[in-house]
């Protein structure tokens, strides 16, 4: 150990600010010893110390945890007591929140009594009702809000045009639109766990489809059977709710959640970059170009060849005469519109190529991505100070040095996809590229002219179609208790150190009668959207501000309110009235929002980092609590089960049967048991 006594009690060269020094210590261990004993000038010494740090390893203090540290014991422990096998602990005694069960806390405890869940779940939130409120007072709600009403948008919108694709307009966008926007308001108002939030899900889609193809092979009112099914559903889960049912949620394991969680993550990412394919095949591009001919290029109008029966139909219908068209006068819609052909070497099958909006979507898709991921990791890089300095506060005469007052870090990573979106919109708009962009209703009225917003149980169908729908309302509540119940057992975790408590069977009461509401009013159904929900929590992170050099920021919990679910969804419903904005979105900047939700939800999920554990030596692992209490081959072991596990799930997800993909959830349940 050397000891140097300094001859100011100042180091100023040494920091930004001054550090108030008397004394200065180096402490170097045996690998220096022999060295500084044989040193004869100042480059010894300097040399000695560059090889004492070639060999230690030097921990960041963020990287070192003080629970796995040995502390000397005050007796000699029992050999036998220590042998007895018994709950795995650490050294220090206690057992560590990741070997904690994250579903054995009261709110799962079964009461014997009628809707006796549901009594203590109203006892437990309504203490913390206001403060769900105050506590939203908080710039980062504001972001998130933001942040989800424009992630929300286009899934909802887009579900509503597949479902009126589906139904033949039955359900359409804005029926979806106002659907949404009920069910979240109440949802976010009265539910246990206000950081869910709903949205459409796939296996509604199919159960949608199938039901109707059903009506229509039998001729039946698609949206009377519909009613009543709905409301039977909502009886099933009342039922549910008043025996306590959602405390079986406790039999989740780690397994089935990450098996899930990663299965609809996998899905957005897929689903995001599927979409941009699928405007490639709506704007083709010419590949085989030869720059010297372009002047021989062109595509024009004209009449069909072979025109087909529908084609004479539908100008027989508008007194059309084809012989009396100006055909190479029309524009493209036009030419679509009555049905001619495309000719030319740089037509389509649908009309002339696009060169510029494929690759400008492109363009538009990844760097919202990137943007999006670049600013919401900018709360930890060395751009921009986080507080003012003492200079600015001395010379902050200058407007602009106001600027550096505030936590421009924080704030770009807060409001980072709003800020993404603004972007992209604005230069979308300046370059002027024609890119698809968000379709939203203009006009609040049923999509259909022969519907209303009430909708009979009965209608034209028979009376015995009443009964015969508990049979399909069976399967329609296992879809939705399961997707529900799921996606809340994420939320919940112990890892996201929530302290405001969560409530399942009130969770499920709201979904189940605002199901019943929308099955009324012929609306879509709404159910607990995991990749949103997850999106949602992610968003409302927060992060110690003060910490040591090299040290990471420590989580300390979610904001727990319920303000952002409430604006979210009474925005979504006001957004009819709001379609001149919203018509500037590009479609391809948020299928780049839909990519970063993906990806960003994929951290934290535990399977995907045992998954890059199998592809890394083992002594740069990290140090994980389960690495240090199981055997690397049985880590290995079971993430290739669980691997296996979601191809499976993956496979049933994408085929016609993605129907039952609950009931799949519920099969690695009980075939795997033991494991979590």
């Amino acid at each position: 150990m050397a000891l140097k006594c300094l001859t100011y009690t100042a180091i100023i060269s040494f920091s930004i600010s001054l550090l108030m020094t008397r004394f200065l210590f180096v402490l170097l261990g045996p690998i220096f010893h022999d060295v500084a004993y044989k040193a004869k000038d100042r480059s010894d010494l300097l040399a000695g110390i560059d090889e004492f740090l070639d060999q230690v390893t030097v921990l960041p203090p963020g990287e070192w945890d003080p629970s796995i540290r040995i502390e000397p014991p005050k007796s000699v422990p029992s050999q036998d007591k220590r042998k007895m096998p018994g709950t795995s602990k650490l050294y220090n005694g206690k057992i560590s929140d990741d070997e904690m069960e994250d579903h054995t806390g009261p709110e799962l405890q079964r009461t014997g009594k009628l809707f006796g869940g549901l009594i203590l779940d109203i006892k437990r939130k309504a203490p913390w009702y206001w403060s769900d409120y105050k506590d939203a007072l908080n710039l980062q709600c504001l972001a998130s809000f933001l942040f989800l009403y424009c992630a929300s948008m286009s899934p909802v919108i887009t579900f509503g045009g597949l479902l009126g694709e589906a139904t033949d307009g039955e359900i359409s966008a804005i029926e979806s639109l106002l659907g949404a926007s009920i069910t979240g308001v109440v949802y976010s108002l009265f539910a246990g766990q206000p950081l869910t939030i709903l949205g459409s899900t796939g296996p509604v889609l199919v159960f949608e489809k199938i039901l109707f193809k059903f009506c229509k092979d039998y001729k039946l009112s698609y949206l009377a059977l519909r009613t009543c099914i709905g409301l039977w559903t909502t009886f099933m889960c009342l039922v549910l709710v008043a025996t306590d049912a959602s405390s079986l949620v406790c039999y989740i394991t780690r397994f089935t959640e990450e098996a899930f969680a990663s299965l609809i993550c996998l899905i957005f990412i897929f689903e995001a970059i599927d979409k941009l394919f699928k405007l490639g095949r709506t704007y083709p591009f010419y590949m085989d170009s030869n720059l010297d001919h372009l002047t021989f290029y062109y595509c024009r109008c004209a009449a069909p060849t072979h025109p087909s029966n529908d084609t004479l139909m539908y100008w027989n219908s508008q007194n059309i005469n084809p012989s009396k068209v100006v055909w190479a006068n029309l524009t493209v819609s036009q030419c679509q519109q009555m049905h001619g052909e495309f000719i030319g070497s740089t037509c389509g099958t649908t009309g002339p190529l696009t060169p510029d909006v494929l690759l400008w979507c492109c363009i538009l898709f990844f760097t919202t991505y990137i943007l999006s991921s670049t600013l919401k990791k900018f709360r930890s890089t060395n751009y921009f100070p986080k507080k003012v300095s003492r200079f600015q506060q001395l010379f902050s005469i200058m407007v602009i040095s106001l600027l550096f007052s505030i936590m421009v870090r924080s704030v770009l990573s807060d409001f980072a996809i709003f800020i993404t979106i603004a972007t992209m919109v604005l230069i979308d708009y300046c370059i002027g590229i024609p890119s698809p962009k968000l379709n939203v209703p203009g006009v609040f009225k049923p999509t259909r002219d022969d519907r209303g917003w009430l909708i009979s149980p009965i209608g034209p169908n028979p009376s015995w179609t009443v009964l015969a729908a508990i049979i399909p309302a069976l399967l329609c509540t296992i879809l939705i208790f399961m997707d529900q119940q799921i996606t809340a057992v994420i939320v919940n975790r112990k890892e996201h150190k929530l302290k405001k408590g969560c409530g399942y069977h009130l969770d499920l009461l709201m979904v189940g009668i605002m199901l019943g509401v929308c099955s009324v009013m012929g609306l879509p159904w709404y159910v607990a959207a995991t990749v949103l929900s997850i999106s949602h929590v992610n968003s409302l992170r927060l992060e110690s501000t003060v910490a040591a050099p090299g040290e990471q920021p420590k989580f300390l919990g979610i904001i727990e309110q319920r303000a952002t679910g409430v604006m979210i969804f009474v925005l979504m419903g006001l957004s009819v009235f709001i379609t001149s904005v919203l018509k500037f979105i590009p479609m391809p900047v948020l299928y780049g929002v839909f990519l970063y939700m993906g990806v960003s939800s994929l951290n934290g999920i535990q399977f995907f980092d045992r998954l890059k554990l199998m592809g890394m030596p083992t002594k740069h692992q990290p140090d994980f609590i389960y690495l240090r209490h199981v055997p690397l081959r049985k880590v290995y072991l079971f993430t290739v089960i669980q691997l296996t596990c979601l191809i499976i799930l993956w496979v049933v997800k994408a085929s016609p049967a993605a129907i039952i993909f609950p009931m799949m959830v519920k099969i690695l349940k009980l075939k795997y048991p033991s494991l979590s």
